[in-house]
């Protein structure tokens, strides 16, 4: 044990086997032979492209199916009304003594159903899209910014070098600060 390399040498040996008898094979046989470019590696390829083939198809297959029965789970809970339960007798003696705007809440409420609350969603996205309208950045202040910035990319090692940018971007900040404050009391 251990007296023989347990890897194998470089040198590739070719193995002759010799037959007691002659051999005699066919020329076409010869020829199909040498002719052939398949070799090991390739059918191997070839296999396991057949297997990746098909079971992607298979895959496939069963995604497609699962997504049937999703479909038909999802068709059958949206379209089953749900049945309200049995109104309690504290909630009979709340809406006795409750008024109209109450009970009209209340009723809006319970008449929600999916579809509803997506409509009102999607009305309210639109409406805080709406709102989303943001003034333009002050061109004084946003030159501040850019040489801030183009200072501190210069100075990268002296960051206190640029104190006379930032103060400038300071005095803009508070510029405008006081004008949103006028605008604001006014």
């Amino acid at each position: 044990m251990g007296s023989g390399n347990s890897k194998p040498t470089g040198d590739i040996t070719e193995h002759v086997f010799s037959a007691d008898a002659p051999v005699r094979l066919s020329g076409t046989l010869v020829d199909s032979l040498q002719k052939n470019t398949h070799t090991d590696s390739v059918r191997a390829k070839q296999h396991e492209l057949q297997y990746q083939l098909r079971l992607t198809s298979e895959l496939e297959k069963l995604r497609n199916q699962e997504a049937e029965k999703l479909a038909k789970l999802y068709d059958t809970v949206s379209s089953e009304p749900e049945e309200p339960p049995e109104p309690s007798l504290a909630e009979k003696l709340s809406d006795a003594t409750s008024s109209s705007a109450t009970l009209s809440e209340k009723q809006r409420q319970k008449d929600m159903s999916r579809d509803v609350v997506t409509k009102e969603i999607e009305a309210l996205k639109k409406k805080l899209e709406a709102r989303k309208k943001l003034e333009q950045v002050d061109p004084a202040l946003n030159k501040a910014k850019e040489d801030v910035i183009t200072c501190l990319r210069l100075n990268d090692r002296r960051p206190l070098d640029c104190w006379q940018e930032v103060e400038t971007f300071k005095r803009e900040v508070g510029r405008l600060e006081k004008e949103f404050v006028e605008r604001t009391i006014r």
